[in-house]
């Protein structure tokens, strides 16, 4: 693969994972606080979008290194929509569905970015 083509995959790939990591916290939020809580109260599961968070700024900044860690912490997110998508109903599993997608979306594009920029210097 030549570097003009190499270096286009890589952007893509970049702007993949960042959106939908983006995309992934809106979920969340929204998930837990307006369109499905888990309690009619509320309740402090929202608090799960906190670890996103944390690689938000090296994912977009393209820091290779996130991409690498952060490919193992969505397995997290990956989980918890599959299993809630198995066992919740209605808006709550659908929304389980979407978090799954996204996470997988994020997981490619994260460990193909890394593979990609292995011997760049990002």
């Amino acid at each position: 693969m030549s570097r003009l083509t190499q270096s286009s995959h890589v952007k893509w790939l970049q702007l993949g994972a960042s959106i939908t990591l983006v995309a992934l916290i809106i979920l969340c939020l929204s998930w837990e606080i307006l369109l499905a809580p888990l309690n009619a109260d509320g309740s402090l599961l929202f608090l799960k979008t906190l670890p996103l968070l944390t690689p938000l700024f090296g994912i977009l900044k393209g820091r290779r290194y996130t991409y690498q860690w952060a490919s193992m912490l969505i397995l997290l997110y990956f989980i918890e929509g599959a299993v809630r998508a198995w066992s919740d109903q209605g808006l709550s599993a659908q929304l389980a569905m979407i978090e799954t997608a996204l996470s997988v979306i994020f997981f490619g594009c994260a460990i193909f970015y890394a593979r990609l920029t292995r011997n760049a210097s990002l």
